[in-house]
This record gives structure tokens, sequence and C-alpha cells, in this order.
């Protein structure tokens, strides 16, 4: 009797141990599956293929500075037929790279689409006027009688006509041709008489990596109005709406991102060509690295913190629009951005 009594505690014993174990490796197993199933998936459209200016994002994604967050993010492509700020307002994406000049139209239309700007990816405008060196466009009244290529776009031009005009110049002796070049650096050293609006962190050094000395100034040195922000991290207004501490998660892992880039330039360079699956990087390895050491200056530059945007340049930008008649509404201070998610 005993006996049985002992045999039936040590398998009593036996039974609780194993119960015991299968519950630990059950709770380690939902834990996993827990972690698993509140990632929240985000999708950010990026404008363009990869390239500097998006650095930050990939230097997140890689770092797992988005999964720390609970977050599951995937970078994509802008498709053919459309462009980002489409792919975001229909919710495709929850995030996506956009320019303020080109998001002014998407405010001011008849049916109007639901975005907002959440961050500027740089503080100020880098964008200006590239020639060759010597050739007398070092200033925009330099411009006359010469050849600007152009694409078209009214504000484009009203901008252009704006700082020759103001230097002196007269843009109605501009010769302006369609453009359709790729690589910017080779055709004002190929063309001394052309000149064209460019990315200094792309094309500009793109010239100084392959040697081909060139002019260049800065339309946010010429007027102060052009100083507005391109690119822009823009969201959709639904998803803003309805998940406010997420979108708050993911700009604040985005921040981290780009605080590695800047104090990481190379590597964040290595992360950015490794993660690049469009192929468009191959090849340009020494301007990724070169570009990246020059646009970590400009991410924060002099602003308080990354992504802020300040409402006295926006605004004005946008008043700037509506005094020259370049958007069919008037867009009240305030329109289309805000600072309420960055951390």
């Amino acid at each position: 009797m005993k006996l049985k009594k002992l045999i039936a505690a040590l398998m009593a014993v036996v039974l609780i141990i194993s119960l015991a174990a299968c519950s630990k490796a059950n709770d380690n197993n939902d834990s996993k599956t827990t972690d698993n199933t509140e990632k929240t998936k985000l999708t950010v459209c990026l404008d363009w293929t990869p390239n500097t200016n998006h650095t930050g994002m990939y230097a997140a994604l890689k770092n797992g500075y988005y999964d720390e967050a609970g977050l599951d993010v995937t970078i994509v492509q802008p498709p053919e037929n459309t462009g980002a700020v489409q792919v975001c307002a229909s919710g495709q994406a929850q995030f996506a790279v956009e320019f303020q000049d080109t998001l002014a139209p998407v405010f001011t239309s008849d049916t109007p689409l639901g975005v907002t700007a959440v961050a500027a990816l740089l503080q100020h405008n880098t964008s200006g006027i590239m020639s060759k060196a010597g050739e007398g466009m070092d200033t925009p009244k330099g411009l006359t009688g010469k050849t600007y290529l152009t694409w078209d776009s009214p504000v484009e031009q009203a901008m252009m006509k704006n700082v020759i005009n103001g230097d002196g110049g007269n843009w109605e002796d501009v010769n302006l041709i369609p453009n359709v070049v790729t690589d910017e650096a080779q055709d004002v050293n190929n063309n001394p008489d052309h000149a064209i609006w460019v990315f200094y962190a792309w094309s500009g050094i793109n010239a100084k990596v392959n040697n081909i000395d060139v002019d260049y100034f800065y339309f946010k040195d010429i007027n102060e109005t052009f100083d507005y922000y391109t690119p822009v991290l823009i969201a959709n207004n639904d998803f803003l709406s309805a998940n406010p501490d997420t979108a708050k998660a993911f700009l604040a892992a985005t921040q981290k991102g780009y605080e590695y880039a800047i104090n990481n330039p190379e590597q964040a360079a290595q992360i950015l060509i490794d993660s690049d699956e469009t192929g468009s990087l191959t090849g340009s390895e020494t301007l990724v690295f070169e570009s990246q050491k020059w646009i970590a200056d400009q991410y924060i530059a002099d602003a308080e913190k990354w992504g802020y945007i300040d409402p006295q340049r926006w605004d004005r930008f946008y008043a700037w629009l509506w005094d020259n008649q370049l958007v069919e509404k008037e867009l009240p201070a305030g329109t289309g951005f805000t600072n309420d998610y960055l951390s």
C-alpha cells in the first residue's frame, strides 16, 4: 500500500512538472505570437528610387528602430502611372515622400486629397541652378541669353522669372528647351550655354565626384520665400486621425534613423546601398558616400529638432503662390502641415 502511494505521488509530481513545462512552452509561444501580431504594418511610398533623402528610413529599418517601436515597415517605389501622394491619399501607403511645391494643387483642387505633411526630411531647400563654371551663370541674371532646361511647370517658371528679373536679368530672353537630361553634370559640361535646376545633394555632388567644375546658386539665397520644404514626409489623414500614437511611434523611429545617418554618414551610406532593391545605385557607390557626407548636415541643420516645419516659411511660400495666381484658391495659414506628431 505504501509503495502504491509512493508511486502515485511520484506520478503526480511528474505530471505537475510536465504541465508546468508545457505551460511555460505555451507561454513562450504565445509571447512570440503576440509579438508578431502586435507589429503594426505600415507602408512608406518614396517619391523616386532610393537616394540620400531617404537614408534615415532605411537606417531605421536596418537598425531595428521600427521593430523596437512595434512596427513592421515596408518601403516601396511609386507606381509609374501615378505619384506617391495619390498612393498615400488612397490609403495604399500610410506615409509617402513629397514636396511642398507639388503639394499645393493637392490642397487647392475642388477635390483635395486627404494628406498632411508631418515632417521635413531636409530643413532647407537645397535646389538651385547649375551651369558650367565660368560661363557667367553663377547669378540669376547671367541666364539672360542662355538656355534653360525646363519641366514646363508654371510654378517652376514663375520662380525662374522672379529670380532672374529680380537680379536685373530678363526672363523673356532665356531660351527654353525641355529637360530630358539624366546626368546634369555631363550635360552642362558638354553644353556650356545650358543651365539646369537640380538638387545639390545629388547632382551637385555628382559634378564633384566626376571632376566637373560647375557654378551653382541656391534659390533660398536669392529669395527667402523660396526656402520652402522639399522634400517632406506626408501621411494619410484618415490614418492620422485613427492612429495618432502609431504615427508618433513611426516618426520617432524615423527620427532615430536620421540621427544615426547624421552621426554615421559612411555606415548609413552603406545601409542605403545594401537596401536598394531597384539597382539604381549600382555603379554610383562613390556618389552615395559623398552625397551622404554632405547631406548629413542638412537633415536638421539649424532647426530645433529633426522634422520640424516652420509655419512662417511654409505659409509664406503658399501665400506667394496665391499672390502670383499659381493656385486655384488661397491657402489659409497652416494648410497642409502639422508638427503635432513629432517627438
